[in-house]
């Protein structure tokens, strides 16, 4: 079963149990897909770009909550987080800091990076091996810590 077809199996679920923050979150990632899909590209989309998907919805969210917050809407960031904590049920586990960190080692050796000259070499390997696994700004955060 496809990640797309597990959101519209658990859209039909959240309508029976009626709970409706369940239902928001999961049509909003029904409506980015099928955006993705008549964007003009006409492709099918992997499991990847529908995870691909996910996270950026789940970073619009959270930043979405960060900015309700400091204007003072508790009630509105709430929603926002709990719809990316809906979502993110559906992301692969991300990595702990060890973990990224050990698989950076690997990766700065791999490359033979040795200064932050050499950072631009280890993100385009990083990035693409990590992929779904960290965010961009924890693995970039982490490669500078590391190669200084």
């Amino acid at each position: 079963m496809t990640l797309e077809q597990r959101v519209n199996d658990d859209i039909k679920q959240a309508m029976l149990a009626k709970q409706p923050e369940r239902l928001a979150a999961l049509r909003a990632v029904k409506a980015a897909i099928l955006l993705e899909k008549t964007s003009g590209t006409a492709h099918e989309l992997t499991d990847a770009d529908v995870v691909k998907l996910m996270q950026k919805l789940v970073k619009q969210r959270r930043e979405s909550a960060e900015l309700y917050t400091s204007a003072g809407r508790a009630e509105l960031a709430a929603n926002e987080l709990a719809e990316a904590g809906i979502i993110e049920e559906y992301l692969p586990k991300q990595l702990s800091a060890a973990e990224l960190e050990a698989a950076l080692r690997d990766i700065i050796a791999q490359t033979g990076a040795v200064s932050p000259a050499d950072m631009g070499k280890v993100m385009g390997v990083a990035t693409k091996k990590l992929a779904g696994l960290a965010d961009g700004r924890a693995i970039s955060e982490a490669v500078r810590r590391l190669l200084n």
